[in-house]
């Protein structure tokens, strides 16, 4: 019987600052290995190589069915707006003008508009939100011949109608190998590598979509096969930092604590990074974290006026963000703040009370977002229909931004220059920066060298 093949494709060409290693694609892959023995998997990343090597590799291979994840549809910044649809849809119709196969869409972006990019893109399936027993179950039905109607987080044609079947059930354990083409590649151009130990957000921010890619039920994944894993990076690839790509790392304490033990248990001298909420954080937490590896953190601030954290559906205090900052200094830890100017809710007096806030912060670097990105079944989405600014029929597939009104605009990068803090706005030219530190053999998150 000849065996049938798969090719994972993973869409995302957008590097700024650095390519970001293609995780989703890794755990499909393994976790498909282990069931499917007979199945014979490729995987191709545009970040790698170019569309000339790509129609060479459906030609040859022919695989039977084609995966294509799509990681972002828009780099949401409302400054320099890039939309990467457009990119997406030619990979498409490349595949479709080349070879007859099954094609199937998923990933984070399609996860936010299953029936518009369903509709946009018409492959003959998709899935949405957490890919893997989903993906295995359809391969494993339409392989067989098999009623494949009831796989949850299916997307597929019913007549005119586009079915999105929802999500009860998600994974706790997780296999990840990593091809070892792709570790140099990303070893070199980004000098990281990405894991996760949970998914899932319980949090409501009142723009933010995890929830609807990951859900809202977090889920701590085995601890012992994630330090297997870095065992696996460190001793056989020498990789030494990796990013936990969690949506918040801070989530479930107890887990964390016992994980950052296991890591220190195992020997592996790995440093890490991490997304953190500045809530919930103890010295004694930071400085454990840092015994097992931590070195940096991009914490999820948002704003630095309490008014307009309310309003953002944030869950800590301006008191907090400081207090935390300090903590980390004293753990020896370096941090950023990500924040969004201008959002919902957001006025004069609150910027100003941010930008003077700031100030209350020590060696740390800003980087701010100026206006919300409006995705669908969002609480933002329900905010701006009710004021307006949307119909709840549009798409909002192509970028529409939330930006408070009565706000001074053009003056946003003077004003947070006159803190004497370090502040990076989504256009300026950081990528250059970071290529010259990664070619001086730089591993890591580099922000901290842009500090003042």
């Amino acid at each position: 019987m000849t065996k049938k093949r798969l090719l994972l494709v993973s869409a995302n060409r957008y590097a700024v600052p650095y390519p970001v290693y293609p995780l989703g694609i890794s755990c499909l892959q393994s976790f498909l290995k282990d069931r499917l023995p007979d199945l014979e998997i490729r995987v191709f990343d545009f970040n790698l190589r170019q569309e000339a090597a790509f129609t060479a590799l459906l030609q040859e291979y022919r695989p039977d069915f084609t995966g294509v994840s799509l990681r972002n549809v828009d780099d949401v910044s409302s400054i320099t707006r890039e939309w990467f649809l457009s990119g997406y849809r030619d990979i498409v119709m490349r595949i479709r003008q080349e070879i007859p196969t099954i094609l199937i869409i998923g990933g984070s972006a399609f996860s936010i508009f299953p029936g518009e990019l369903f509709a946009f893109f018409q492959p003959d399936y998709a899935i949405t939100g957490e890919g893997e027993e989903s993906l295995y179950r359809l391969l494993a039905c339409l392989t067989d011949g098999k009623e494949y109607q009831s796989i949850e987080g299916l997307v597929y044609r019913d007549g005119d109608r586009i079915v999105v079947n929802p999500r009860k059930k998600y994974l706790k354990s997780l296999d990840l190998s990593f091809s070892d083409e792709l570790i140099k590649f990303y070893w070199e151009k980004s000098g990281m590598m990405n894991v996760q130990t949970k998914r899932g957000c319980p949090h409501h921010c009142i723009y933010c979509t995890y929830p609807l890619i990951e859900g809202t039920e977090v889920r701590t994944l085995n601890p012992e096969k994630i330090v297997a894993t870095l065992g696996d990076l460190y001793y056989r690839h020498q990789i030494n930092y990796v990013f936990f790509t969690d949506s918040v790392f801070n989530l479930s304490p107890r887990f964390n604590r016992d994980f950052a033990r296991k890591m220190i248990r195992s020997g592996v001298r790995m440093q890490w990074g991490a997304y953190f909420s500045p809530h919930d954080l103890s010295l004694d937490d930071l400085t454990l974290f840092a015994e097992s590896g931590l070195t940096h953190i991009e914490f999820g601030t948002e704003s630095l006026s309490d008014s307009t954290l309310v309003h953002y559906g944030k869950h800590f205090s301006v008191d907090e963000v400081v207090e935390v900052s300090s903590m980390c200094n004293e753990a020896g830890i370096y941090f950023a703040h990500f924040l969004i100017l201008g959002g919902y809710g957001e006025t004069e007096q609150s910027l100003n009370e941010g930008f003077d806030n700031s100030k209350r912060i020590h060696n740390s670097v800003f980087f701010p977002y100026v206006g919300m990105r409006i995705y669908p079944r969002t609480r933002l989405w329900e905010l701006a229909i009710n004021e307006g600014r949307i119909s709840r029929n549009d798409s909002l597939v192509e970028p529409v931004y939330y930006l408070a009104g009565n706000i001074d605009y053009a003056t946003l990068k003077d004003r947070a220059g006159m803190t004497g803090k370090r502040w990076i706005f989504p256009d300026e030219d950081v990528t250059t920066v970071m290529q010259r530190m990664r070619k001086r053999n730089r591993k890591g998150s580099l922000w901290h060298h842009l500090k003042k």
